[in-house]
């Protein structure tokens, strides 16, 4: 970015990223003046004259949004040609999120993340790692749909982190985990041997997969989390329950990112430990 005090430069910058911006839309002179409401003889100075004068205000804004770009570009001010308008709308979007078990656009933004870490933190047990019938207790009765279709995403994502496409690490909630293996509040009536079935299948996919796979578990006591997932340096997603709020400009990307790390700091279970943990829990169901 060139010195605020070198008008001379200025005036060159809005000059050449005038004539680029008009060059790229394909408008002459007289139809840049036309839609920005000034003389053509305006827009021949502007392109024409070697001095440090710059448009005032009013003109440079007209020119800026006949030709679709950011006045602050126009001016050197900024990189970017876009608006900010236009800019918020590619790096932020809300996508519905599927009131069903099969979800195309989270396996679209995993299969766009290949090869990146994954970082997940889940609103209740992560799908692609509970058994059959724990995906059969929990979606049979959702929204009329079939468990068979739970269990077949839950296998593709599985199959998809077992392929090495990504890392995975995901942080899971103390009060989810204990809640699930005492069977209260969301898993009430949830039968001992489906929980310890799945304690075990907890534990024992981690010990399979890790470090490829790193389950960390946090007290929302001491640090809390929305269910988020970051898609290595490309998307960040936040779960609102009917839509997601995905990021993906570089700076929230980082926020979310460093969010996450900090759960992994503050664990209560680290990666090394939770395997023995999920064992120890599952003992003790009764």
């Amino acid at each position: 970015m060139m010195p605020v005090s070198d008008k001379r430069l200025r005036a060159e910058r809005f000059r050449a990223r005038l004539a680029e911006a008009m060059d790229r839309t394909g408008q002459s002179q007289s139809a840049l003046a036309r839609a920005a409401g000034v003389d053509r003889s305006t827009v021949s100075q502007i392109l024409t004259d070697a001095g440090a004068r710059l448009p005032n205000a009013h003109v440079a804004a007209a020119c800026a949004q006949a030709l679709g770009v950011s006045a602050d570009w126009l001016l050197g001010l900024s990189d970017r040609p876009e608006r900010a308008a236009d800019l918020m709308a590619a790096s932020l979007s809300m996508p519905e999120a599927a009131r069903a078990p099969v979800d195309e656009q989270i396996f679209a933004w995993h299969r766009e993340a290949a090869g990146y870490k994954i970082r997940h933190v889940p609103a209740g047990l992560p799908d692609m790692l509970k058994t059959p019938e724990m995906l059969d207790w929990e979606y049979a009765p959702h929204l009329g749909r079939t468990a068979a279709q739970a269990i077949g995403a839950a296998r593709d994502r599985l199959d998809w982190m077992r392929g090495l496409k990504s890392d995975y690490e995901i942080a899971l909630p103390l009060h989810e985990v204990e809640s699930f293996a005492r069977a209260e509040g969301y898993y009430r009536d949830l039968p001992q041997d489906l929980r310890r079935a799945q304690m075990a299948r907890l534990a024992g996919i981690h010990r399979q997969l890790y470090p490829t796979l790193r389950l960390h578990i946090y007290d929302a006591r001491r640090v809390y989390s929305a269910p988020i997932t970051v898609f290595g340096p490309l998307l960040a997603v936040l779960y609102l329950g009917h839509n997601y709020l995905a990021f993906r400009d570089s700076e929230r990307i980082e926020a979310f990112t460093r969010h996450f790390d900090a759960l992994v700091r503050e664990a209560t279970v680290s990666d090394r430990e939770v395997a023995d943990y999920l064992d120890r829990l599952a003992d003790g169901i009764d």
